[in-house]
């Protein structure tokens, strides 16, 4: 695939996606690409996988456009950015045109390194997964680990008020409300308790950090307020150590030291595709290792939430728990949970009432 075809590519799955501004400014940064600039000379120049099955180079792109907006660095781009009046392509192409020739640098920044979306609504995906694990196991007592955590954000999800249909899981009080389209049955209840919380990252941010901040929202649609709006919110409560480090060689360590009574949960969810294949291979090891010291008191699971072949119909949600090695699937969710598919085993490992 072209470069050109990889930003029209995701300018049709952010339209998709419910973001028709994004799309227009992917599809409108397409025709330019012939110009020369030292941005797109890099992107020209990048080796491998462009698409958000690799690099995701449009994103990197889309994310620093609108950093440039959130900082007031570039007030021309600002001018044709929500909450203002939406410009034509003319206006909104120059606009665009500015921010390339009087920004490279920090476009730059944001171009060598993956996106950090620390989308919260995934978090939805852990809760459930977590009451079903609770139920399953009958412990209600949990450490969390994240392989590629960024700001740690999502490893807060017991704090997060999943709200359904069905019922509320986790505090009513939260300021991090999550309300999916909810299909399939509800997630068991548990009073879930989170012991530990830890998360590794090749380039850890601080969410109480202005810069840091900015990066992360910088990678939210300026389109969709309200992900801005939840995502504040979670840094604002947000306090999971993040480490700085290879996910592998991390893993490993964190996996060496059992907790009885507890159910140790790994999550990761799109970032398992930025791994270099010696960090996957090193994890795999890491979780077949500890998995064969798992017991039924000091369980292990793994939950994955990542991309496939099925364009336009989300992420698979996988789980693999231990002892047994055993893999279940458990639906499917918007990559920005605005819907989940909760489709998980049948109800024979339910515990008996």
């Amino acid at each position: 695939m072209t470069l050109e075809d990889a930003f029209l590519d995701q300018a049709r799955s952010n339209r998709g996606l419910g973001s028709p501004f994004t799309a227009r400014i992917l599809t409108l940064v397409a025709q330019r690409l012939s110009h020369p600039n030292p941005v797109i000379d890099r992107m020209r120049a990048w080796p491998g996988d462009v698409t958000n099955r690799g690099a995701s180079l449009p994103l990197r792109i889309l994310a620093g456009l609108h950093a440039l907006v959130l900082s007031g660095a570039c007030p021309e781009l600002a001018a044709c950015y929500p909450p203002n009046p939406c410009p034509d392509d003319t206006a909104l192409g120059a606009a665009i045109d500015t921010a390339f020739a009087q920004h490279p640098d920090i476009l730059l920044q944001w171009l060598d390194s993956p996106p950090q979306t620390n989308e919260v609504r995934r978090a939805a995906v852990i809760i459930a997964a977590a009451h079903w694990l609770a139920n399953r196991f009958d412990i209600d007592r949990f450490v969390a680990s994240e392989l590629g955590a960024s700001a740690g954000l999502n490893l807060m999800w017991d704090r997060f008020r999943l709200d359904l249909a069905c019922g509320v899981f986790g505090p009513r009080a939260s300021g991090v409300r999550l309300d999916p389209e909810w299909r399939g049955p509800c997630p068991p209840a548990a009073e879930i308790e989170v012991i530990d919380r830890r998360g590794v990252d090749i380039a850890p941010l601080d969410p109480h950090d202005p810069d840091d901040a900015l990066r992360l929202t910088s990678y939210l649609w300026p389109d969709h307020p309200w992900r801005l709006e939840r995502a504040r919110a979670a840094m604002a409560i947000a306090e999971a150590p993040v480490d700085r480090g290879d996910a592998g060689p991390w893993l490993a360590d964190r996996l060496a030291t059992p907790h009885p009574g507890a159910i140790h949960l790994v999550t990761h969810t799109v970032a398992w595709q930025y791994f270099p294949e010696e960090t996957c291979d090193a994890c795999l090891n890491a979780f077949e290792a500890a998995g064969a010291r798992a017991t039924a008191d000091a369980p292990l699971a793994r939950l994955s939430m990542e991309g496939d072949a099925r364009k336009g119909q989300g992420a698979p949600i996988e789980l693999t728990i231990w002892p047994g090695g055993h893999s279940y699937k458990l639906g499917r969710a918007d990559f920005h949970g605005r819907w989940v598919d909760w489709k998980p085993p049948g109800d024979r490992h339910r515990r008996q009432t």
